[in-house]
């Protein structure tokens, strides 16, 4: 039986984080929604909403850690693709763009939040961005045979970019966004030319 309530339990806490990620939108973002709302949109009392969270911070903060987790995955599933042949930055920017267009209510809350008058939340913001540049800084730095600290400085210029890409992204129509992903291709492999470049300054090197 404990297996059961177990199951319903974690049954309802997603049903309530789907309810408050369905509710986002580009006029509203986590700090317009009520408990009430979510609860109501999750079809639970509102009391119920304590057995799962503490309050409305914590449900956010959860949000944050989660659309995080799931971008990551994804580009780790590109990166998986790229293995099988295929560019590295194209198949990496369609991935995130594909995202971006799917997923657009957990990219509004990462981009919000990053910014929003919450040092929490900005502080949850900012630890999923330092996961997602210190993943693609072990790839470019086994990738391109490069030092620690230059695979990090160009982790850090395409995450960037790629991120600002994203946020102009949501407020484009479907085909504005296919010159968009092209201008960031192009733009990405500036990034690594030049990253190539200061492979061989000594400052860089090994």
């Amino acid at each position: 039986m404990s297996g059961v309530r177990a199951q319903q339990k974690e049954k309802t806490r997603r049903a309530i984080i789907d309810a408050a990620f369905s509710q986002l939108s580009a006029e509203r973002s986590f700090s317009g929604l009520s408990l009430r709302e979510v609860s109501r949109e999750a079809n639970i009392a509102p009391t119920s909403f304590y057995r799962h969270f503490k309050d409305m911070d914590e449900l956010g903060l959860t949000m944050v850690d989660e659309g995080g987790l799931a971008l990551r995955q994804l580009m780790r599933k590109a990166r998986q693709r790229i293995a099988d042949g295929g560019s590295i930055i194209r198949t990496s920017v369609e991935t995130f763009m594909e995202f971006v267009q799917h997923h657009s209510n957990v990219f509004r809350l990462l981009l919000r939040e990053r910014s929003g008058t919450s040092a929490a939340f900005r502080a949850a913001v900012n630890r999923e961005i330092q996961h997602f540049i210190a993943e693609l800084a072990d790839y470019l730095e086994d990738y391109g045979k490069c030092s620690r600290e230059l695979a990090v400085m160009e982790a850090e210029a395409m995450v960037t970019l790629v991120f600002n890409a994203g946020a102009e992204a949501l407020d484009l129509p479907a085909a504005a966004r296919k010159p968009l992903a092209e201008r960031v291709i192009n733009q990405l492999r500036l990034i690594a030319k030049g990253a190539a470049a200061l492979k061989h300054d000594r400052r860089f090197s090994e």
